[in-house]
């Protein structure tokens, strides 16, 4: 007989059916991921101008604006920098919480708000000092004088130290940190000092050359 099927040929079978939302979607989610890319690359290129330190700042000196400098950093890093634009408000309020290096780029846990409380004219300045540089029975409230000692110190502090002549014989002892430790391991002592803003500059100078040292004034001397 005549049409019936020869050699076991098998009927074409029908066409797939197509499912146009499965693959609407699937490029969709190409598109977002490429997009997500693009976003991702484009943000890492993104830069803000924040504060990095030009020379030493003193623990507990002010930070003037000549020992700031404007350098560009990531935008996306999470750390939280103190940007360029807050610089004004840097100098006027804050004061430097650790000993800032040259090139350090500053970050908030670096600084700390001026105290409150301190009389007009006068300001907190940090002395990292060795032993040697203070006495060790030094406490909280004694009266200092501060000396400029050593050859980096400048030509002023030089010729100070050359005459007996102190940077401040008035300087109040505010706070006293660091040390030796139990073990008797030497290691520099932080002291914050109250002083007249007239040697704050010169006495943070000399101190972050490691030019300064102390010795407590009498009593009724002062």
């Amino acid at each position: 007989m005549h049409g019936a099927p020869v050699g076991g040929d098998r009927l074409p079978s029908a066409p797939r059916e197509r499912k146009p939302a499965l693959a609407a979607l699937a490029v969709l989610l190409i598109l977002v991921g490429a997009l997500g890319a693009t976003v991702v690359v484009m943000r890492a290129g993104n830069k803000v101008s924040v504060v990095e330190i030009a020379e030493p700042v003193p623990a507990g000196a002010p930070i003037p604006s000549s020992a700031l400098r404007e350098v560009e950093v990531s935008e996306n890093t999470g750390v939280d920098f103190v940007t360029w634009a807050q610089r004004g408000d840097l100098t006027a309020h804050y004061r430097a919480a650790t000993d800032l290096t040259r090139g350090s780029v500053l970050v908030t846990s670096m600084i700390t708000k001026n105290q409150v409380g301190l009389p007009a004219g006068k300001s907190l300045v940090g002395l990292s000092l060795k032993e040697g540089q203070y006495p060790t029975d030094l406490k909280v409230g004694d009266t200092v004088a501060a000396f400029a000692v050593g050859s980096d110190t400048g030509k002023s502090g030089a010729d100070s130290a050359a005459t007996g002549t102190p940077i401040s014989s008035s300087l109040v002892v505010k706070t006293l940190a660091g040390g030796s430790d139990s073990q008797g391991a030497s290691g520099d002592t932080t002291v914050s000092v109250v002083a007249d803003s007239t040697v704050a500059g010169a006495l943070a100078y000399a101190a972050s050359n490691g030019g300064v040292a102390l010795v407590v004034v009498p009593s009724g001397k002062n």
